[in-house]
This record gives structure tokens, sequence and C-alpha cells, in this order.
């Protein structure tokens, strides 16, 4: 989900998972020794220990996975989904082109084949990339998957009208002549030239300008093959064909999912995944503290969400040893953070976006994510200290000021002609506690300057699609602070920042991209995407994080940790260097 230089990235992540680790009380993790219920016994874990390593490992097969998750996935349809956990979930029942290898530490962020054989290989510059498909993959009714199934899975994805979630990469990088997908052109998906297919088995993608990281492209999911005869548009996510291990015995949506052993996985062609679990269960719209204490009690084995336990359970967990073992908190390329609607007056005068920066109270709202040690650190800009090219600003005051710095924002609302304050909305996401206590945060400390906030909240499987990410319904509806959080796609500052403040990524619905809307800082992602050396690249996305940073279109406030945790009996656990989050493609119950 993130690219970056390699070696820098290992460097920084691997580092950080070790003083996680040593701060943690320890990393070994002695998953065979006795449980730790008193008597000087050793623990059964140590806490952190799946930072690092993989706890519990087990080859047995067999028995059920219990998942759960507050609210629903965006979607499960690969074409159609920009959740990192969707990402991680998919992978259970699709394949794309290339993935992260499944293991802990820094090898986890190694990009490797999956559906194809190997990596891309470039020419002409790198405005080409050739992929060849393994032989032996099939679809769960025993079709074999060709090329050209993974064209057409790429070619609906363009379409944003009727899959309006998921990256834009494709659409801005391929050189696509027109071409807007096969349900407004149906039936004529060879006129897509951007991609070829010479044969079953090859697949060649044509860029309109050089881009040395399309691997990275390559493992978004809407790289699964999908067959063009039993695609079904929106509703496409009812029953994904699957080429993973599991496939969709039933879906309720949102309710329930069941996903069973697909009987047409070869896995011999499959050298990333096992087939451990009979089946996958996953309980939808589910209130948060009802899944934790589930989980806690051992009568769930996963939660599925990206921000680990909610409040209640992170200081149950945290204040009781017997439970802190069994949990691990990681530092994520990942910062919470707020939106800015500039269409929104009167937040379309800079001086009133500014008078929001200054007021707003992060040390509260980094409480609301489980204080430093289990939500994160009190963000000072944009981009995480865990990526590439960071380097340290402080434009608004935030260290000297972390409950807000009330004179300036005075200043900034006289400055904007609104010197007595002024009202707006707040949006977050119905089922993400954090998100709501984090608009209560804004609204007490906001107040304090005048400024009135009216908290409206939405369900999480659409925020983007229809409330917060689609203009038109955040104009109209006065949503002129939107909460969310982003972690990046893949390790480096392309993958972080292009889909969350490129202006020409906006589109009338799906966006992730909720605010910003400035030229200079679409040519500054220019200049970085272009550089060729690392010094050059990563300097020019610390330019990107200072401009976003004047601009006051966003208010970012915590740069994530997450706390997870992990029941005795689940086995393969660890935190994925890459997803921010358990590696779901290896855990087993046996």
């Amino acid at each position: 989900m993130k690219f970056r230089s390699m070696a820098s990235a290992v460097a920084v992540t691997t580092g950080l998972a070790l003083a996680l680790a040593a701060c943690g009380g320890g990393g070994s993790g002695k998953s065979g020794a006795k449980s730790g219920s008193g008597g000087g016994e050793a623990p059964s874990s140590e806490y952190n220990a799946a930072v690092t390593q993989v706890v519990n490992p087990s080859d047995k097969t067999g028995g059920t996975l219990r998942m759960g998750m507050p609210g629903d996935f965006d979607s499960v349809d690969p074409g159609d989904m920009y959740y990192g956990y969707s990402w991680n979930f998919a992978r259970l029942y699709t394949r794309a082109l290339t993935m992260f290898k499944p293991v802990p530490g820094k090898e986890g962020l190694q990009l490797v084949g999956d559906l194809a054989e190997d990596l891309g290989k470039p020419s002409d510059d790198g405005k080409t990339w050739t992929y060849k498909l393994r032989a032996g993959v099939k679809f769960e009714d025993g079709t074999p998957v060709t090329s050209r199934d993974v064209k057409y899975g790429v070619a609906r994805a363009l379409d944003k009208d009727v899959l309006p979630s998921g990256p834009t990469y494709f659409n801005d990088w391929l050189d696509l002549k027109g071409y807007t997908g096969p349900y407004k052109m149906k039936g004529k998906l060879d006129d897509l030239k951007a991609i070829e297919t010479p044969d079953d088995q090859t697949i060649v993608f044509h860029l309109k300008k050089p881009y040395g990281g399309f691997d990275y492209f390559a493992m978004l999911p809407i790289t699964a093959p999908v067959p063009e005869a039993k695609d079904t548009g929106s509703k496409y996510k009812e029953h994904p064909v699957a080429t993973g291990p599991y496939m969709f015995k039933s879906h309720e949506l949102g309710k329930r999912i069941e996903l069973v052993k697909n009987p047409n996985w070869d896995p011999s062609s499959d050298p990333n995944r096992k087939q451990l679990n009979d089946s996958i269960e996953v309980l939808l719209g589910q209130n948060e503290d009802d899944l934790d204490q589930r989980l806690i009690s051992g009568k769930l084995d996963v939660v599925v969400n990206s921000s680990g336990v909610g409040a209640n359970a992170r200081a149950s967990v945290l204040t009781d040893p017997k439970r802190k073992q069994y949990a691990d908190s990681a530092a994520l390329s990942r910062t919470w953070f707020a939106n800015l609607n500039g269409d929104v007056p009167p937040l379309d005068n800079i001086h009133c976006r500014k008078a929001v920066l200054y007021a707003a109270d992060r040390s509260a709202i980094q409480g609301a994510f489980g204080g430093p040690e289990a939500g994160g650190d009190i963000a000072l800009s944009l981009m995480p200290p865990v990526m590439t090219g960071y380097q340290k600003i402080d434009p608004y005051g935030v260290e000297a000021h972390p409950t807000g710095d009330l004179d300036k924002a005075k200043e900034e609302l006289k400055a904007c002609g609104k010197p007595d304050g002024f009202s707006t909305s707040v949006s977050f996401r119905n089922e993400r506690d954090a998100e709501k206590q984090t608009a209560e945060a804004l609204q007490q400390s906001l107040g304090k300057v005048g400024i009135k906030l009216d908290l409206k909240g939405y369900p999480q499987g659409d925020y983007f699609k229809l409330y917060a990410g689609k203009p038109d319904f955040a104009k109209k509806n006065g949503l002129g602070i939107m909460l969310y959080g982003w972690g990046a796609d893949y390790p480096e500052g392309y993958g972080f920042f292009q889909q969350i403040v490129d202006s020409r990524t906006i589109r009338p619905a799906g966006n992730t991209n909720l605010s910003v809307k400035d030229p200079e800082i679409d040519k500054l992602v220019d200049a970085a995407a272009a550089a060729t050396d690392d010094a050059t690249r990563e300097k020019a996305w610390a330019d990107v994080d200072a401009k976003v940073m004047d601009d006051a279109y966003v208010l970012p406030y915590v740069w994530a940790h997450s706390l997870f945790y992990r029941p005795p009996t689940l086995k393969n656990v660890f935190v994925s260097q890459n997803w921010g989050m358990y590696e779901y493609l290896t855990l087993g119950t046996q």
C-alpha cells in the first residue's frame, strides 16, 4: 500500500519497530511459555511481540476464523475499494499482479509477483510495463484466468461513475486517449489501447509518461482479474469471483460475509498464500465496544479495521498486564486529520482556516485516539515522521501550544472579518468513536474563540461515496470540517500525498482529497513524481508538506499508532509493516 526508496524504508521502519518492541518490555514473544497468571511465571506472550515477528506459528488446518467489524467495508469489489483493511481482506479471495510479501519486519515492504510470475519489466524509459501471468491460475468455477480478465478488471475500475471508490492512479497515468471504461463503451474493451494482451499470459501497460514505481500500482486490487461475462457493475460486490484461496459462500449486505475454501485454488500457482481455515466468517455492522469485548474474551479472533481496539478496550488492555501481553502498538505511516472545506464560507478565507488550526486542542484529540502510547503522537504537519523525506516543521506552534493558541486564533478571525467567530458543521464516521470524540473536542476548543460546530455523523461505508467525499453534498450541507485519516497507499511520498492533496484527483463522488485545491501543490506533486534521485524526490515531498500546511486546508492532529489485540488462540499473528495492522492473509485458529 506504499512506495519509497526501499533501502530507506527498511531502515526507518525496522528501527522504529525495534524501538517499539524495546520500549514495550521486549519482543521475544515466548508463545510457548506458560500463562502469565502470577507466581513469577513467564508470560505466554509479550507486549509488542507481533510487531517484529510471527506469534503462535502454526501450519495446522481447519476451523473457522471469526472476524467482525463496526460498519461495513467500503466495498468488497476489488475495483471499488480504498480502505486499507479492505485491501488487506481482499487478498483472501483475489490476486493482483503483485503483492507485498506477507511476512513481518522489513521483508514485509518487499514487492513480489502474485498473479504475475515476477515484478514488471519496464521498457521505453519506464513508459511501458510488461507482466507475465503464472500458469494454472483459475477462477472459482475452474475457468482459466487470462490476461484479458486482468485488462477487464482494470478497465471497469476506470469508470468512477459506476465504481466511485478506489484510487485514480490508472486513470491518471495510463495513456487512455479518451477511453472511459466498458460500461459506457459496452463491448469495446479492445478500444483500450493503453493495455495490450498479446497472448493469454502477457499484459502490457502503456503510460503517458515514465514512472518507475508502477509495480506499486500493479499491487492494487484493481489489477485482480474479473470475468467480463460475470460482471454486474455496482452489484459485483455481492459476489466477486474468486481467484484466491477462499471464495464467497454468502454475502448478506451490511450484515455478514462467509468465505469458504476455493476448490479451484492451486497452491502450486500461489507461493504467497496458504489455505489454513475451513471458513472465514465476518460479522458486519457491529458495535465497536461489543466487538472489542468479544475479542478480549476470546469469542472473536479479529476485529477488521486499521485503527485497533476502541477507547474503552484500550484502557482495559493497557492497565491489565494479563491482557497487555497480547497487545501490539505500532507506529504507522498514517495521519488522522480534518479537511477544511474551502467551498463552504467562511472557510474559503485562509485566515478563517488558520483560526481553526490555531484554536484546535490537539492534546484532547490525542486522548480520543488513546493517548501517546496507543493512539499516537501529536501531529505538527500532515506528513508522518516514518515516511521517507520527512522534515520536521511546526508552522502553527503546536509543540508550544498543544491545547491550542487562542490568541493567534483570535488574530486570524479578525483578519478574516469574523472577530466574533462563525458557525459551520463537522462530519465524522458514525462507527468511529474516536472521530466522534474528535468532533466533540473540536466543538469545545473552537467554541472558546466563537467558532460554533454542528456535529454530523455518516456511515463509514458510504462516507466518501455519498457524503464527505461528494463535493456537491458537502457544499450543500455545509460540511466545513470533515474528519478522517489517511495511511500511505505505498511507502513513499506519492503513495501518501497524491490522492489527498492533488486537486486533479477530485471527481463528483468517492474522493479522498476533500478540500485541497491549489495548482501550486499540483505542480509540486508533479515535480516530486518526476524526480529521479532520492534526495531530490524527498526534498520535493517535504515541500509538498510545507505548502499544504501553509494553505491551511488540512488540520492534522495525530500521527497514528494503533493498539491491536490478538487472542491467545490466534495463530500466525504479526503486524504487517505495509498494512499497519495484522496481516490477515496468514491468520489461522488451529
